[in-house]
């Protein structure tokens, strides 16, 4: 992870500028984009790679960018300046050929109501040009109708698959669009605010399917969500405000480079654990709970180090919202 704010028989076509590094699977580089008669630039020079298999999540709070940058990043919009190229493929003048790479799930559902949920698979699939036109399911050829029930078993959905969208829950409606969106194998699965609207259940159960997916496909997941757990499984988190990256790393680096860890405790002898605390140069701020930095040690290192009766111990760890909530305020004083 890296990053920095300055038809069958057919021939493959061949990348933009040379083949992409041996992981990266989306390139940005100088990324701006300025809209008319606009003061300063949505995108404001941003640059980083999201590798191959990998759970990218992009957050940031409204207005920072977000969906400008994913709206370049899947085709639906040109940049000011800068480069994308997604599976080595330029976003501006190789558009249809990234969209040949990319699934995408946005926000608002897009499916037809009026007809069955195959049907809405079987026309995205004709349309993207990867089977030639059949008028029902059974004229299909064997590679659509294997590749079909193999996700909507995987989504939990083959008992739906012939039933009309409109009786659809919100929540299989999402799984619906990811089913139509994983057709043509791509490589990178566009999930934007994927879960928007849909009660605790459906989202932790949709979440259980993408990590099936994941593991069973292998493809690229790049998310943006204002559900901050949603992003805690992720392998590389890159947060944006003003159009500007203002952190960028696995959660963990997050969490530890701009929120304290440490130790709630009560002592039966304050003065004694103060004086323990002193010569042992372990850094506290006393109450009628002491708390106590751990400054990298580990929980059951400080404590075993503490002969002091504790009548309670609690730890504090950070959380992402933690993180995420330091990292905007960081970015607002400096600004």
């Amino acid at each position: 992870m890296t990053q920095s704010n300055t038809p069958e028989t057919a021939k493959e076509p061949t990348p933009a500028s040379g083949p992409a590094s041996s992981r990266a699977v989306i390139e940005v580089q100088d990324l701006v984009k300025r809209y008319k008669k606009a003061d300063v630039n949505a995108v404001d020079g941003i640059s980083f790679n999201v590798h191959e298999g990998e759970f990218f999540a992009l957050l940031g709070p409204n207005g920072a960018g977000k969906t400008t940058t994913i709206s370049i990043l899947t085709t639906t919009l040109l940049p000011t300046s800068g480069t994308v190229t997604i599976g080595g493929f330029d976003s501006k003048s190789q558009s249809n050929l990234v969209r040949e790479q990319v699934g995408i799930v946005f926000q608002q559902p897009s499916l037809d109501l009026n007809l069955t949920a195959e049907e809405n698979v079987r026309f995205h699939a004709i349309l993207y040009g990867l089977y030639p036109w059949r008028p029902a399911y059974r004229l299909m050829p064997a590679e659509y109708r294997a590749r079909f029930n193999e996700l909507s078993e995987i989504l939990g959905l083959k008992a739906e698959m012939f039933k009309p969208v409109k009786k659809f829950s919100g929540g299989m409606k999402r799984k619906l669009e990811i089913v139509r969106s994983l057709m043509h194998r791509p490589k990178v699965l566009f999930l934007d605010e994927p879960t928007a609207g849909l009660d605790a259940d459906s989202r932790r159960n949709l979440w259980e399917y993408l990590k099936e997916i994941r593991e069973k496909t292998g493809a690229t997941v790049f998310l943006t969500t204002h559900y901050l757990e949603e992003a805690e499984e992720a392998d590389t988190i890159c947060i944006i405000d003003g159009g500007k990256i203002v952190s960028f790393g696995t959660p963990l680096d997050i969490k530890r480079d701009l929120v304290e860890e440490y130790l709630l405790v009560t002592p039966a002898d304050p003065a004694a654990l103060r004086r323990e605390l002193d010569d042992l140069k372990i850094s506290f701020t006393p109450g009628n709970e002491f708390k106590v930095a751990l400054n990298g040690t580990t929980v059951h290192a400080v404590l075993k180090s503490i002969d002091t009766p504790l009548t309670s111990v609690r730890t504090h760890l950070p959380t992402l919202e933690d993180a995420y909530i330091a990292v905007l305020k960081r970015s607002d004083a400096a600004d």
